[in-house]
């Protein structure tokens, strides 16, 4: 049975439930959808990194990859490449300011790092925005810092640069209410923290938390300030004061750290012309989900379906749709782990490629998608850096669809997508989101998938979808594909991009 999906006001609660139980007419969409159900059915338990259910997933999809007669380009002669990872998780915690408690991924969560104190007893220090000629004396204390994404205001680096050079044995950074094109929410589903193998991420400086800014008032109490005015103040940005609360704060934690591994899956679809062979397009997308995690609304699987299944099976779908016929260019299928933990698979595989690094002409990543809304424009990242974005532009321009640069830059998705470690070793390589005019219907829904959807249970197989958006989208990306892969010049740097790599 598929799980129940809830959302709030303001959509009509009505056409959502219609939306969800209908199905797509033409049998293209049709057959994505039965593979992306497959693959984020309840039975594959999210996928998470390192998990037998993962695994099974893999195997699903290299099947599928090679009765449509791709050729294994993984390790030793299989569809597989497998990562080498580190996992250090949470399994408990206990923490409180006096005798007023603090749930844990409710209230606050910690990002755990190895070498990490499990038990933390300090006194605690507001320090506002926490610029670094600000903070005062905080040495051995516990610093509350307010995580503004407003320019001129210190960003998070910043922030942990400054409250680690004073020596503090621990930063709460209040999730920002005030973030509205990406609010904080809560619970988290999990504390985990996940790194390639020889890639310790830093032991050094103070525990790191993250704060529900509802739970302010709890850390606070005592002091004779107004959490809510606190929370409000820094929301909008506006100066703010620094005082020391009179609580201390208790932590108690039991981490447990072990090696895990998860395959990338790798599959080529060979190329037709013998002097383009040298010019391969990565096609790419994350197998890797969250997995069973924090009950949201009763419901604790994180299925993942529009994050990222639906485009796995849209790389599946792309392949049946070319058996036996190749494009000019040679093309890899790459459906990598461990994006979720932080672009680990992508980032093994451009260190450790399976063909030569010089042999990859760009990619093309699918993730960050959401069908939920008509397709009229499209967000194309590093539009204007490679000519994939003008290959984009004529692709959706023939589909009547407009496209924009990311209007939304301070969320930072260029880098937090598998495109990113191909961007970084100088490989051409763009991805997609979903665009909307702003004050329309498509933005309250895009708006309420992220408050809702976005990383939570509720990303499953029951929730609304737009057929004729997604089936759009995908005949978009079977276009862009065949453009890519079959026209006579390879993708190149724009000479003016700030991404472009600089050569000595």
């Amino acid at each position: 049975m598929l799980k129940s999906f809830r959302i709030a006001a303001p959509l009509s609660l009505l056409l959502l439930i219609a939306a969800a139980r209908s199905q797509p007419t033409d049998p293209d969409t049709r057959a994505w959808w039965a593979t992306t159900a497959a693959l984020s059915g309840d039975a594959m338990q999210g996928r998470d990194t390192g998990s037998a259910a993962y695994e099974r997933a893999a195997k699903i999809v290299a099947q599928r990859l090679a009765a449509a007669g791709l050729k294994p380009a993984g390790e030793n002669g299989s569809y597989f490449q497998r990562v080498p990872m580190q996992e250090l998780r949470v399994e408990r915690a206990t923490l409180s300011v006096g005798d007023r408690p603090l749930r844990f991924l409710y209230d606050i969560m910690a990002n755990p790092f190895p070498g990490m104190p499990q038990r933390l007893d300090a006194p605690l220090a507001y320090r506002g925005y926490c610029a670094a000629d600000t903070l005062g004396d905080v040495h051995g204390k516990v610093v509350i810092c307010h995580g503004t994404h407003r320019a001129g205001l210190p960003s998070d680096a910043e922030r942990v640069a400054a409250v680690k050079a004073g020596g503090a044995a621990a930063l709460v950074t209040i999730a920002d209410p005030g973030f509205t094109v990406e609010p904080p929410r809560w619970p988290f589903a999990y504390a985990r923290t996940v790194w390639l193998q020889g890639s310790p991420p830093d032991t050094t400086g103070p525990v790191r938390f993250t704060l529900n800014a509802d739970a302010l008032g709890t850390m606070i109490a005592g002091s004779g300030r107004d959490a809510a005015a606190l929370v409000a103040a820094g929301a909008a940005g506006t100066p703010l004061p620094s005082f020391d609360p009179p609580g201390r704060l208790h932590a108690d934690f039991k981490l447990m750290q072990r090696p895990i591994s998860a395959p990338n899956v790798l599959a080529l679809l060979p190329g037709s012309d013998p002097a383009l062979a040298s010019q391969t397009i990565v096609l790419s997308a994350h197998l890797d989900g969250y997995g069973p995690g924090e009950p949201v609304n009763g419901d604790g699987l994180y299925n993942g379906t529009l994050d990222d299944a639906a485009y796995v099976a849209l790389l599946i779908r792309l392949a049946e749709r070319r058996a036996g016929a190749g494009f000019h260019r040679p093309v890899l299928f790459a459906a990598f782990t461990g994006e979720e933990k932080g672009l680990l698979g992508a980032r093994w595989f451009v260190a450790h490629p399976t063909l030569p690094k010089a042999d990859i002409a760009a990619d093309i990543n699918l993730d960050q998608l959401r069908p939920i809304f008509p397709l009229r424009l499209l967000t194309v990242h590093a539009l204007g850096d490679t000519t994939l974005g003008e290959d984009a532009r004529v692709v959706a321009g023939a589909m009547r669809i407009a496209v924009q640069p990311d209007p939304e830059p301070e969320r930072n998705l260029l880098r937090r997508a598998d495109q990113w470690p191909f961007l970084q070793a100088g490989i051409p390589a763009t991805a997609f989101v979903f665009g909307y005019r702003p004050g329309t219907q498509s933005e309250l829904v895009y708006r309420q998938w992220y408050r809702t959807g976005y990383h939570r249970p509720q990303d499953d197989l029951a929730q609304p979808i737009d057929w004729q958006a997604a089936a759009d989208f995908n005949h978009f990306f079977y276009d862009l594909a065949a453009r890519v892969a079959d026209q006579k010049r390879a993708p190149a740097w724009k000479p003016d991009s700030a991404l472009r790599p600089t050569r000595p």
